[in-house]
């Protein structure tokens, strides 16, 4: 691996931990306008200042975010797709030479193992791999799944595999039960993704669970921006995957940081 590839994996991943927040902000793409994603600028300020990593797409980067925010970007380079045609019939949708036009750290494309398009999208990841490595980009692979998939560990360790397989330098995938094996199978790190919208205290201890359980770390997006209070959370969030935080002390530091903001606001 280049000078190039480990200092942009560097970035991504913090080197004293061995870990990553990053703040998913890409739902766009494939559901429009989601709600607390309506206005993306508004949703992205206040939270970006306490990210590892902010995942996005080419037109939201352009459009929503400073230049002069000094935060790493995980690009995501896959769609053309929508929530209401077939999600696994996704395509490039960026060139390499754009992403590095606009400084990235990363690039991100989904697989979709099992379903019919099954092995499109795995070439697919394998020639973004090859474009990719010629200019020394990491890549994210994430482990999509479909209505009929399950999301147990003999899957998701099946599509993390693989997707390490063939060059994936970091995988995003779904907590599960017995998730120490999915990341024990897989030689590159492994996060884990938010998934739809759960109450507070709920995504605390799924944050814990992942990262005690092996995860390099989370990219959480829905249980983020769409908190009732999304600075408290992406707060606590870091605290757990940077400090081992577990989830008593991370809900009362949630609801700290809550009393505190309510107080200054008087």
């Amino acid at each position: 691996m280049d000078w190039g590839m480990k200092n942009r994996l560097s970035r991504i991943i913090r080197p004293e931990t061995g870990r990553t927040v990053m703040l998913a902000v890409d739902h766009g793409y494939f559901l429009g306008p989601t709600s607390g994603l309506e206005d993306p600028a508004k949703t992205i300020e206040p939270l970006v200042k306490y990210a590892d990593c902010l995942m996005l797409t080419r037109g939201v980067l352009r459009s929503s975010v400073d230049t002069s925010v000094d935060v790493p970007i995980m690009l995501r380079v896959s769609g053309g797709t929508s929530v209401l045609g077939n999600l696994a019939d996704e395509g490039t949708t960026v060139s390499i030479r754009d992403a590095i036009r606009m400084n990235v750290s990363g690039v991100a494309m989904s697989i979709f193992v099992g379903s019919e398009l099954e092995r499109k999208s795995l070439l697919g990841l394998a020639d973004l791999i090859n474009e990719a490595q010629e200019y020394g980009i990491p890549v994210l692979a994430v482990t999509a799944v479909g209505k009929d998939m399950n999301r147990d560990a003999r899957y998701l360790s099946l599509a993390c595999r693989i997707a390490a397989e063939l060059g994936a330098h970091v995988v995003k995938t779904y907590y599960c039960e017995d998730f120490e094996k999915v990341v024990k199978t897989c030689p590159v790190p492994v996060v884990i993704a938010g998934g739809k919208k759960i109450p507070e205290r709920e995504a605390v201890e799924l944050a814990y669970n992942a990262v005690s359980r092996g995860a390099a770390g989370v990219d959480m997006g829905r249980n983020i921006f769409q908190s009732e209070h999304p600075v408290a959370m992406i707060k606590t969030v870091r605290e757990i995957v940077h400090k081992d935080l577990d989830p008593v002390k991370a809900w009362d530091l949630f609801n700290t940081l809550i009393n505190e903001k309510a107080t200054s606001a008087k």
